[in-house]
Formats: C-alpha cells, structure tokens, sequence
C-alpha cells in the first residue's frame, strides 16, 4: 500500500535510524525511485526501493563496511547518481563512519577537484558501483573499493546497529570552491537532522505531504539534503534522475514534476531559465503543472526577472505564479537558511543602485534602468539570522548591507582539518557581547527542540552579503567578490545580469566579472561566453564588445578594461554548476583566454579544447 499522507514523523537522531522506522511503520512505501533515461528521447526507466528494501541495503553496506575500517574512518562516495548513492551515504552513516559525498572520477573537468578532496579527506574505503569501478580503481590507486550493487542482502544478516552520538561528525560536505579552494564542512547527525526538520517546516511539508523531485547532483548540499536528508526524515518519496538527463532534455524534469501530486523541487537560477527558452511548444502539451507545491530557487541573488519568464512559460500548462520559492543557504550550515513560503507572492524589491553601493538597501522606482531588481528570500526557520558590520562586529539595523551571520543547531562544526579558518568562520561574536534583537527574526520563529543546541554566542559568518528589508532576507552578493573602484562597491552578478542583456549573442549565466590589479588601482573585467547558436568567427566581435561595455558605463559609472568573449564551456564552473569567477579570474591572468587580451576589442580567443570540453561537458 502507498498511501499519499506518511505518518507523523517521530524524533530520531540520525538519518539511518529514521530508515529503520520507517521500513517497521510502512514497510512497502516507495522510498526512492532513480528515473535513467538510456536514450536521447527516452520518457525514463524507474529503479525503486521501498522503505523495507532500502533499510535491508543500508544495513547489508553497512556490515561489509564496518569488515573494512573503523566507525569514524572517512568513506568517500563516487557513485553516479542513483540509488546506490542514497544506499552508499546512509550505509556509510549507519556504520558510524564519516561519508565524503563526491562523484566518480569521470565527471569531465573536475579531476583536480576531485584528487584535491580526495588528499584532503584521506578516506579509508571509497564506495561506488560496478560500472564505475575500473576507472575509480585506477584513480583511488590502493584504498579499498566496495561496489554498492555487489554487496549481498544476506550481509545484513548478523549485523548490529551503531547507535552514533548526536554530535558525531555524519559527512563532510565540501564547499563548490566558488571562491577558494574547497573545504570539508563537518555536518554532524544533528546538523543534518535539524536542517531537515527546518527545510520541511519552511516548505510546508511538516503539515502537508509532498513528493521530492530532483536532479541537482547528491554531492551538493542542496541535492543531499533535499533529495535524500529531508525525505528520510519526513517518510516522503524522493524522485530522483541524472544531472545530464536533464542538461540534455530539460522537459524531463518538468514530466516528473507533473507526474507527482504535490511535487517539491529545487533548481538555481539557470535552470529555470533553461527550461524557459528549451522547452517546446510540442513538449509542452501534455504538462500539467497545477499539482505542484514549490519550486525552490537557491541561486545568489535570485533574479526576479528568471520566476517571471519561467512561469509566463509555462502558465498555460497551470502552473501557479506563488511556487517560486527564493531561498538562501550554504554547506556551512548543513544548507538551508531561510526562504519564502510557498502560496505567498514573491517578494520583488527596487533597489537604488548607488545607496546599495555605499551599503545601504534604499527603495527606487521598478522602472527606474538604473534600479538593482531582486527577490526577497523569505525568513529561517528554526535559527536565527542577523546582518553585521564584518569590521566592527556590530548588529546593523534593517535596511543596512553587511555580512549574513547565522545562529542554529544545522551549523557545521568547522572545517575539516582548519582549526584557525574553523574558528574564525564558525566562532564570530558581536563586539558588544550584547544578544540584540534579530534583524531578521522569522514569522516562524524557532521552537525549542531547534534552538535547544544552538551554540550560545558563537555565529557562523557566511563571506555573504545582505540585507533585511520589511522582514525579508536579501541576498546581495559575496563579499570576497567585491569590486571596488575608485572607493565604490559594484557587485559582479550586477555588472553580469547588465552585460548579458547588452548583446543577443553573450550567453546568459556563462560570464564572470572580476577586478584584477593595474598600475593605478583595480581594473575590471568581463569574460563572457558567447551564445551556442552563435559562431565565433562569424560574430562581429568589436560590436558585441561595445554594447557590453556602453551597457555597463551607463547602467554603472563603471569602465570595463576588458571584455572578452569566449567559446561556449570556457567560463569556469565549480562542481555544483555556479560560475567560479575566482578560477576565472585566475585563468584570465595566467593567459588561458588568449594571448592579447588589453586591446580596446577585447580579447576574443576560446580557451582550448582540452579545457572547453571539460567544463561544457560539466554544465
């Protein structure tokens, strides 16, 4: 029997201890369902595992596991997506052992990556499945490989559970390398189970049921614990399908979502955009969008504009404007922090440009052309947020921009290996040691089995900036990203979102804007992928460069030094698919996007194909 309402969810302190209930109270209900689409036009294989069958896996993993190390040891996953990933993680958690979610060695463009983790974590035993043995064997050189599929059901025989301290160490999620070189956020079994229990309670699924439907990869946070943390707690199906199936096809994802009552899924900011511009007429006659219950958006900031397009897309197919869901988080925080609510309008606030620049987060006309438009993402929920002056260590009143810190039982314990970054991005604390009021205290507001563990004192401080408007969390930027001429702040998403509107043929999404120094202060740079239906040698590349660099001197007050246009791929992506515009930057000084690069065109030349394959083969 599968039945649409789970029971009520029971207190529990650790994800695999949430399997085991769950295979005893409903034994049958699907549990997780892998969607492969072996084909180009394939309409998708479904692989499911009820609630009995998933735990007799874990269990059965978890018995050879503990034949191959200690409990605490790390185990790195490389599995492609599927449901030996979800067995693989909750294996190596029901072990008592340290889950490292990664990717095989085989996802192009991220081999450094993955070797740099890899060192980092020094994992004891590396789990993945019989198809991408061979090529892990030969990259993991001498751990211990165990295949997730080859492990037999009977292993789980004389098994016996471990019962994991709360504030044990569950996985390291390490960060995207967005802006630095990726670092293990330790999530403990009380991390993950809080920001479960938090992103249900956000999204409405504490009260009412919801079917989980994703593609974003399961080494990314949000994937991890949207696909996987949230529906183990809650007992809800998660649907689950590949990152390319859906590169490759997008109106895939939008079939499950109609094919589940109630579907609850996530996706950033190009993606909506994507299946704005991809999907056919043709494609879309047969959607039915009405039943779905929330769209999260978790890119930084959310642009507006991107809901707008999608759901004028896709209104005829029913789907309801109030499902868009900006929200924000971050792996030091397990990942979520807060979001708007399902059913409630979005928040759009116009924003004056130059006041915003000097730190404050005045109102301006919408149609003002030199107004910043961005989306309100909501409250938290079960934590506390408040913005602060980075420098001084003060609470800053609404409408002030500073650096987001957060307060919760879902905050990681610190970096894995870096007590002195651990310290001073896990331990912040006010100057005044005075506990102020939130500046962004939620409608919602935390109840005490969320609060209970809060660290008293101590804040995470997210490198993001922000502010609160009419109780709203805004999302401005990064602060490591920053770009300062001439003692004003210009933040590179906006430079971006004004130099991809500027062109037809700049590539929407696919451009960093950067500051890199000169002899007289900082220069800023843009380099921009052009669009796929465009080829290079045809593009009349000064023009493109003018109207890129007219549009931002007169949207900005603001010179580019250099614009360069590149093939499509050849924009650094981190391993969640965000522009890495550190790496960019790092690539443009060592010369990778060509050789002449200061004229007043432009640089033109396409990074080689060694390198353009990797990353568009990525993302």
């Amino acid at each position: 029997m599968d039945s649409r309402r789970p029971p009520l969810t029971p207190a529990r302190r650790s994800l695999p201890q949430y399997v085991r209930h769950w295979a005893e109270a409903t034994p049958d209900r699907r549990a997780f369902t892998f969607v492969d689409h072996p084909a180009p036009h394939s309409r998708g294989v479904h692989r499911t595992l009820t609630w009995r069958r998933l735990d007799l896996r874990v269990r059965a993993l978890a018995a050879r596991l503990a034949e191959e190390a200690e409990p605490g040891a790390r185990v790195a996953l490389l599995c492609p997506q599927g449901v030996e990933y979800v067995t693989g993680f909750l294996g190596v958690l029901a072990a008592g052992m340290v889950a490292v979610p990664l990717y095989p060695p085989g996802l192009p463009g991220h081999a450094d990556r993955l070797a740099g983790v890899l060192a980092d974590a020094r994992p004891a035993v590396v789990v993945t499945t019989s198809r991408a043995r061979e090529e892990v064997r030969d990259f993991c050189g001498r751990t211990s490989v165990v295949c997730v599929d080859e492990v037999a059901d009977d292993e789980a025989g004389g098994w016996r559970p471990v019962d994991p301290d709360a504030g044990a160490v569950a996985y390291l999620q390490y960060t995207s390398g967005s802006t630095r070189a990726p670092a293990g956020v330790e999530i403990t079994h009380a991390n993950v189970v809080a920001n479960a229990r938090q992103a249900l309670t956000a999204y409405g699924v504490d009260v009412r049921p919801v079917t989980c439907v994703g593609w974003l990869p399961l080494y990314h946070d949000m994937g991890l614990v949207l696909s996987v943390a949230a529906p183990v707690v809650r007992g809800l199906l998660s649907v689950l399908m590949d990152p390319a199936a859906f590169l490759h096809e997008p109106v895939r994802w939008l079939r499950l979502l109609a094919a589940h009552p109630r579907a609850l899924s996530a996706a950033p900011n190009f993606a909506y955009d994507y299946c704005a511009s991809a999907v056919t007429d043709a494609q879309k006659a047969d959607l039915r969008l009405d039943s779905v219950a929330a769209l999260i958006n978790g890119s930084e900031p959310v642009r507006p504009s991107t809901a707008d397009r999608f759901h004028a897309a896709f209104a005829c197919q029913g789907l309801a404007p109030t499902t868009h869901c900006p929200s924000y988080g971050l792996a030091e925080a397990t990942v979520f922090v807060s979001a708007a609510r399902p059913g409630q309008p979005l928040s759009r606030f116009a924003l004056d440009r130059d006041a915003l620049a000097a730190g404050k987060a005045l109102p301006a006309r919408s149609d003002d052309p030199r107004a910043v438009l961005l989306a309100g993402c909501g409250t938290p929920a079960g934590q506390r947020v408040r913005i602060a002056d980075p420098a001084g260590r003060v609470a800053l009143s609404e409408g002030e921009v500073g650096e987001i810190w957060v307060q919760g039982p879902n905050v990681g314990r610190g970096y894995w290996r870096r007590e002195e970054e651990s310290e001073r991005v896990f331990g912040a604390g006010f100057a005044d040691a005075v506990d102020a009021k939130d500046t962004a205290d939620a409608e919602h507001t935390a109840d005490a089995e969320h609060t209970a563990d809060a660290p008293g004192g101590r804040w995470l401080r997210t490198g993001d900036l922000g502010a609160v408007v009419d109780g709203q969390l805004i999302v401005t930027g990064r602060l490591k990203d920053l770009v300062i001429v001439d003692g004003r702040n210009h933040y590179p998403q906006d430079i971006e979102a004004t130099a991809q509107e500027a062109h037809q043929a700049v590539r929407r999404d696919r451009l960093a804007a950067f500051a890199v120094p000169g002899a007289s202060g900082e220069r800023v740079v843009v380099v921009a992928e052009h669009a796929r239906t465009a080829v290079l040698a045809d593009l009349d590349v000064p023009g493109v460069v003018r109207a890129v660099r007219g549009a931002v001197s007169s949207r900005h007050g603001l010179r580019l030094d250099d614009v360069v246009l590149v093939a499509p791929g050849a924009v650094a992506r981190t391993s969640s698919g965000k522009v890495s515009r550190a790496l960019t930057r790092a690539r443009y000084l060592e010369g990778v996007y060509g050789e002449s690069l200061g004229g007043e065109a432009g640089g033109t030349s396409p990074v080689t194909p060694a390198v353009g394959d990797a990353v568009r083969a990525a993302g």
